[in-house]
C-alpha cells in the first residue's frame, strides 16, 4: 500500500470497532478458531496505527464483552492470553509508545478478570496517561448495560450519601460516570462479518452514531476497508434529531 495517505473531506472524531468474525475466518480456512483471534488481534494494531496516522482523535475497539463467558473455555483463556501478549508487548515498546502519543484506557467491568491482568491494564494507563495524540479505548469485559447500570449505581450512592439530590441527575449526569466519560461519543461505529447489530456495544453512546457495515471478516479489514467506510461517511449528512 502507498505510503501517502487519502485525504477525507469530513474525519470522525471517534470510530469505534466491533472486531467481529475471526472464528468464522479461521473456518473458512480450515483452522481452530483460536488462530482467527490471534490473526484479529495483529490487525487491530494494524488498523490503530493506521486510522491514528490519518489524524483519528479516539477509537474504541471492542474485544471481549460479558456475554463472551460463554464461550468454550479454552477459547476464553486464549483471547486472555492474547490481551496479556498485547499487554506485556507495550510495556517493551517505551520507545515506540513514546513516538505513537496514544492514550490507552482498558474499559468494562474488571471484576472477574485475573489479577495480572488488572494489574498490566493499570501498568499501561499509568505508562500512556501523558500522551495525547490519539486515545485507544479497548472493551474489555464490556457490556453496554452493565456500563448503564454502574453509573446509575454510581449516582444511586451519592444520592444516598447526600452528594447530589435525584432532581439533580441530567443526561450528562449519566455520561460523567460512564467509561468514557470526557470523550465524545462515537461518530461512527463499524461492524464487519456481515452482522448488522451493535451486541450490547455503546449503546448510550451510540444515540446519534453513524453505522457502516461490511461483509469482510475482522482479520480481513484492511486500509482500504477502513478508507471506504470514511468516505461514506464523509458524504452524510448529520442532523441529530434536526432538519
Amino acid at each position: 500500500m502507498s505510503n501517502e495517505l487519502p485525504c477525507f473531506d469530513v474525519l470522525p472524531q471517534h470510530i469505534a470497532v466491533i472486531m467481529d468474525g475471526n472464528g468464522r475466518w479461521a473456518k473458512q480456512r480450515g483452522l481452530e478458531r483460536t488462530e482467527g483471534h490471534k490473526a484479529g488481534a495483529e490487525n487491530f494494531r494494524r488498523i490503530v496505527d493506521y486510522a491514528s496516522r490519518l489524524g483519528i482523535k479516539y477509537m474504541t475497539f471492542y474485544a471481549f464483552s460479558t456475554e463472551n463467558w460463554k464461550r468454550p473455555e479454552f477459547e476464553v483463556k486464549t483471547i486472555m492470553n492474547l490481551i496479556r501478549k498485547y499487554l506485556k508487548e507495550m510495556q517493551l515498546r517505551e520507545a515506540e509508545n513514546e513516538a505513537s502519543g496514544y492514550n490507552i484506557h482498558f474499559i468494562g467491568n474488571r471484576e472477574g478478570l485475573d489479577d495480572d491482568i488488572v494489574k498490566l491494564f493499570n501498568t499501561v494507563e499509568k505508562r500512556s496517561s501523558k500522551h495525547n495524540k490519539t486515545y485507544v479505548n479497548i472493551a474489555v469485559n464490556y457490556g453496554g448495560r452493565e456500563e448503564i447500570t454502574h453509573s446509575v449505581r454510581v449516582l444511586c450512592e451519592k444520592v444516598k450519601n447526600g452528594e447530589l439530590i435525584s432532581s439533580d441527575i441530567t443526561e450528562n449526569t449519566v455520561a460523567s460516570y460512564l467509561y468514557t466519560a470526557g470523550q465524545p461519543d462515537p461518530d461512527l461505529i463499524i461492524r464487519p462479518s456481515g452482522e448488522q447489530r451493535l451486541s450490547n456495544f455503546l449503546i448510550w453512546q451510540a444515540a446519534y452514531s453513524e453505522f457502516w457495515y461490511s461483509d469482510v471478516l475482522w482479520p480481513d479489514f484492511n486500509e482500504q476497508e477502513l478508507n471506504r467506510a470514511l468516505e461514506d461517511y464523509a458524504h452524510r449528512h448529520r442532523r441529530f434529531g434536526g432538519i
